[in-house]
């Protein structure tokens, strides 16, 4: 399906380069969408959509710098006209609500075909929705169950074990060069950890990042020296 006799554009982010470029490639089999740009990282993704103003953003949830589930929300906040499609291989169900909550329009897994992938792709670009089957029965079975979805301040996206290990040596006051020289990572690796961890408790200092985790029964006061 053309758009207004256009192709479809697309901005693709993965942090997978092998995996963006077979994504690519049969996307691009599809003559009415085309790949204006692609990116390797959530906050690369958010630059590329303001960037090119695509019709469709496909996006990853696990990235570096920022996730899917942050990089859909800003997406949506900044440019409500924009579709987004999900394309993971997470089907746990804090991703998909998180995501659906976000503004995302279409949840699909990587275990889907090119043609399975290109349709959802189509179907955002018209405003329907597009989930996986899988996807689609975890929301058919929340809605039966007679359990509302969950709230913005219900959904975070887990932290890695790695992550934890970081945010729970900051809030016992060592600074990046030491959680590094303990964790046996580099300065540079711990930023980058860190600010995962801010968008995903949608925070911006470590002690909000903190306090939110303990929120979140994730950190202990105990653990809080």
């Amino acid at each position: 399906m053309k758009h207004s006799g256009k192709p479809i554009r697309v901005v693709l982010a993965d942090d997978h380069a092998v995996v963006r470029k077979g994504i690519r490639e049969f996307l691009e089999e599809a003559a009415d969408i085309t790949v204006v740009a692609e990116a390797s990282n959530g906050r690369e993704a958010l630059q590329a959509v303001s960037e090119h103003l695509p019709d469709v953003a496909v996006l990853d949830v696990q990235m570096p710098e920022l996730s899917g589930i942050e990089a859909t929300r800003r997406i949506k906040a900044r440019h409500p006209e924009i579709r987004v499609l999900i394309l993971t291989a997470y089907d746990d169900d804090p991703y998909i609500f998180a995501l659906l909550q976000a503004g995302a329009g279409g949840y699909v897994l990587k275990t889907a075909n090119a043609d399975e992938i290109i349709r959802a792709v189509r179907a955002v670009h018209r405003g329907d929705s597009a989930l996986d089957p899988a996807v689609a029965r975890k929301v058919v079975q929340r809605l039966a169950s007679g359990h509302p979805t969950p709230t913005s301040e219900e959904i975070v996206e887990g932290l890695t074990n790695r992550e934890l290990d970081v945010l729970r040596l900051a809030a016992n006051g060592l600074t990046n060069q030491a959680i590094g020289t303990k964790l046996d990572i580099s300065d540079r690796t711990v930023q980058g950890h860190l600010a995962n961890v801010y968008g995903k408790l949608s925070v911006s200092t470590r002690t909000e990042a903190v306090l939110r985790a303990v929120k979140l029964g994730w950190l202990t006061l105990d653990e809080v020296g």
